[in-house]
């Protein structure tokens, strides 16, 4: 399967927008102010926990002990741009990779038996370096599902939480594994493309400190996992524009030798036109080896 950076000419089917009212066809483009909500702690300085959607909270506790603090950032559209940016650098790529026919997306077992091969197979070109690709899960966000995009600024997985996975998903060869390089590297792609709401933002993993970095628990029922969210100071945000069902973006959230993590959220673009498309996306989470 040939695989290529994705094409930067803007996507054809972009309607006139006349600045003043918003065509229902209109995909927003170029940079936007917009808000996005990032990590505000405990008050009493306690560890921040979450306990999500699924799972309810002991009597008496609420479902999160932190808050989030909605600031206006700039985003700058990569789309024509594509070509600066790479995993080891900037812990995001951009591809084009087909269509993917015959899986039905509506179908766990069908996103497993014919999707998974393709994202594996994408993974293993993109990083010839790579002995091994392990899909773990993914996540669909139809629209009107029970899974709305995630409009927090976090990064899926913390250090510790990444090397567990891989005791977790791998126990038997976790201990060998683990002596080489281990990414975990998420590939999202629309569904209903060309995205019109809800766009994915992405700080550029050289700008985000990791001091600004914070663990947070997420309290299932039968285990404990965590995620990083963030507090801001001056991180370089991109989103991808009007990203169609052809192409991936991929986004490290763990590197074992580099270091590389990219933080995203979902965001609400102030242009989206009235009528516009409800964002329906899938995002598979991959451990990388070698």
């Amino acid at each position: 399967m040939a695989i290529t950076t994705a094409d930067t000419t803007a996507n054809s089917r972009t309607a006139a927008w006349d600045g003043n009212n918003h065509e229902s066809t209109y995909i927003p483009r170029g940079p936007v102010t917009a808000s996005l909500k990032f990590f505000d702690g405990p008050s009493d300085g306690s560890k921040p926990f979450n306990y999500p959607l699924g799972t309810e909270p002991p009597e008496g506790m609420p479902r999160r002990n932190f808050g989030d603090s909605d600031l206006l950032v700039t985003v700058k559209d990569i789309r024509g741009d594509e070509a600066r940016y790479n995993i080891d650098d900037n812990a995001f790529t951009t591809l084009r990779a087909g269509l993917s026919p015959g899986v039905d997306f509506g179908s766990s077992d069908s996103i497993k038996e014919k999707y998974y091969p393709e994202v594996e197979a994408t993974l293993l070109e993109r990083f010839p370096e790579a002995n091994r690709v392990f899909i773990f899960d993914h996540t669909s966000r139809p629209s009107g599902g029970s899974r709305p995009p995630v409009l927090r600024t976090h990064i899926d997985q913390s250090k510790a939480a990444a090397l567990a996975k891989v005791r977790i998903m791998l126990p038997n060869e976790a201990d060998e594994l683990l002596k080489g390089r281990v990414r975990i590297i998420n590939v999202w792609r629309p569904l209903n493309g060309p995205v019109q709401s809800f766009p994915l933002a992405f700080a550029d993993s050289k700008t985000v400190k990791d001091q600004n970095l914070h663990v947070v628990e997420h309290r299932y029922v039968d285990r404990t996992g965590e995620t990083l969210s963030l507090a801001h100071e001056d991180e370089q945000w991109y989103y991808w524009s009007g990203v169609d069902n052809d192409e991936r973006l991929l986004i490290q959230c763990f590197d074992s030798e580099k270091g590389g993590r990219l933080a995203h959220t979902a965001f609400e673009d102030p242009r989206t036109p009235e009528g516009a498309r409800h964002r329906e996306s899938i995002e598979v989470r991959a451990l990388v080896f070698g």
